[in-house]
């Protein structure tokens, strides 16, 4: 089996198409940390983590280093590696920036695997290859100027919109939500408070936009509060949708076990990775919860071929414009490409361009 030789970081800010406003803050560009993990048998694997803020951007890379440190020279099977870090970590524990790091770096362990077997990731997984329906996620946007967002979602034949919420007033969320279905039509619209809300106001948002027909809520309250979670999801009609913020398979299984959501979707670098997400996914089986993405959408088209309960990949490109051969979207949907392992590969030029620091 081949052994990890060396693991390359490279931290950058990605520029993307629009600032993402949520209701705690702007995102102008995302700080990525690129990871390249070179194997002894000539083959590097990569893959990519994020966090919001810059300011953290060298904490995520130091701890990405870290970790590969404690692997380097180690075989470069992705669940040996997955199993030892695991034990290694008991007593720090592995959350938040130790989780992200985690995960971003076993996605790279498994991209080296399939290209090791010289085949797409969906196919190294057991899986065959299908398409998704796909929906456009953006920022907060009022009335007005979710108007022209709507349309770009429209022109770009996506099946879906996903907007965030969380203006002063719920008349503000209203007016976004009712404008943008007025240009949708018959496409889905989704809402994201981004854990902006308490209990209290949650309810009063929610069951007022009980009757809007969204196809889902996302995160109205904190993210670790399962238990108001579990009270909005038996009180409402629309489904509610969290996940993105699980740090690990095992806090999803304490969401399940007490009814905190009616859709689940992880991160799959929170979730710990490729071998996380599978471990996530057998959960979503058991209880035949619909299964959809957050973010990382070149993972997450080879992670959802692997889902049974797969359900919508969200197409926020945060990596696209570092890409050799972006993944495209056609007739609305993503598929994962037929090349080897992920499928990415960086573009030199436009990773020196937005190298940090």
């Amino acid at each position: 089996m081949a052994r990890i030789e060396a693991i390359h970081t490279t931290a950058v800010l990605a520029p993307i198409r629009r600032p993402i406003r949520t209701a705690s803050g702007m995102i102008g560009s995302f700080p990525l940390v690129l990871i390249d993990v070179v194997t002894d048998e000539g083959i590097t694997g990569r893959a990519y983590a994020q966090v919001y803020l810059p300011d953290l951007l060298p904490a995520l890379e130091a701890t990405v280093r870290s970790l590969g440190r404690l692997v380097v020279g180690r075989s470069a099977a992705p669940r040996d590696v997955y199993d030892f870090l695991m034990r290694r970590l008991r007593l720090w524990g592995v959350k938040n920036t130790t989780c992200t790091a985690m995960g971003g770096l076993d996605m790279a362990l498994w991209d080296a695997h399939a290209k090791s077997r010289n085949e797409p990731l969906y196919a190294t997984l057991g899986a065959e290859p299908r398409s998704f329906q796909t929906y456009y996620s953006v920022g907060l946007y009022d009335a007005k100027s979710v108007i022209e967002i709507a349309e770009e979602a429209v022109a770009g034949n996506y099946a879906g919109l996903k907007i965030k919420l969380g203006f002063d007033t719920l008349a503000e969320d209203m007016a976004a939500v009712r404008a943008a279905k007025k240009v949708l039509g018959d496409r889905s619209l989704m809402v994201d408070y981004n854990q902006s809300l308490t209990f209290a106001e949650a309810m009063v948002r929610c069951r007022a936009l009980d009757g809007e027909g969204l196809a889902w809520i996302e995160e109205p309250v904190l993210a670790p509060d399962y238990a108001s979670a579990a009270k909005l999801a038996a009180a409402l009609t629309t489904p509610l949708q969290i996940g993105e913020n699980f740090n690990g398979p095992e806090e999803m299984q304490a969401a399940l076990a007490v009814d905190a959501m009616d859709y689940v979707m992880p991160d799959p670098q929170f979730i710990r990775g490729v071998s996380g997400w599978l471990e996530a996914a057998a959960l979503a089986r058991h209880v035949n919860m619909p299964m959809s993405s957050h973010t990382f959408v070149e993972a997450s088209a080879h992670l959802l071929c692997a889902t049974p309960t797969a359900h919508w990949l969200e197409h926020m490109d945060v990596a696209g414009q570092l890409l050799l051969e972006p993944f495209s979207l056609v007739d609305g949907r993503v598929a994962p490409p037929a090349r080897p392992g992920l499928g990415i590969d960086w573009n030199p030029d436009a990773v020196a361009k937005h190298r940090a620091g």
